[in-house]
């Protein structure tokens, strides 16, 4: 597989479950980084399809939109299902994932008088959803989805460390999702990369 350039600002954000992908499927890529006065005033954004990045290049092809991203990362590695039932309910806890991502950016950034107590009872719900998932699926010892590791478990898990850095015992009561987190940080080319520098030097999100 060839090389590509995952185009971004100097924080984790959006691309991070990109950059899961690509490290624990073997892939080289390099980042390319861009800083918030450069993106308001550069040309970049203007170009941008819709105005918003990470995206992606693949040789002359190139590609926004991270969820997007992410299924066509999946198709091309071979690990977006293994038949259309798979296909299809990969999708569908993908989009759920996105649902999970939001609510934390909302916490974060749109909240005027953000509760962090009130957020984490929230999550506990949402959490509670995906282990009901996990369960289903050789008794929670595997991935979202069949035998094989699919772009949502990248995005989940992207979205549970976030989590787990604002509070480190958010999955203390989801056994099946604790697990997975261990179990998928194990994994030899995906270990690596966390352990790199162009992850631990990324904040998760902008500093204040």
């Amino acid at each position: 597989m060839p090389g590509y350039t995952v185009t971004y600002f100097p924080i984790r954000g959006r691309a991070e479950a990109i950059r899961l992908l690509l490290a624990d499927q073997g892939a080289t890529w390099t980042d390319e980084e861009v800083q918030m006065q450069d993106w308001a005033t550069g040309d970049l954004k203007k170009n941008a399809v819709f105005g918003q990045i990470p995206r992606i290049q693949d040789g002359d092809f190139e590609l926004y939109q991270s969820n997007t991203i992410l299924r066509y990362l999946g198709r091309k590695y071979g690990i977006s299902g293994s038949n259309e039932r798979e296909v299809a309910t990969i999708d569908m806890i993908n989009d759920g994932v996105e649902d999970l991502r939001m609510k934390y950016y909302k916490f974060l950034f749109v909240e005027t008088d953000p509760n962090q107590e009130k957020y984490l009872g929230e999550l506990a719900v949402q959490l509670g959803y995906f282990e009901k998932i996990l369960s289903k699926n050789s008794n929670g010892t595997k991935f979202l989805v069949g035998d094989k590791i699919s772009y949502a478990d990248y995005n989940l898990l992207d979205t549970l460390q976030c989590n787990l850095d604002l509070s480190s015992t958010c999955l203390s009561a989801f056994p099946l999702l604790t697990a997975y987190v261990e179990r998928l940080l194990k994994r030899p080319t995906l270990s690596a990369y966390l352990k790199s520098e162009g992850r631990t030097r990324r904040p998760i999100i902008p500093k204040k």
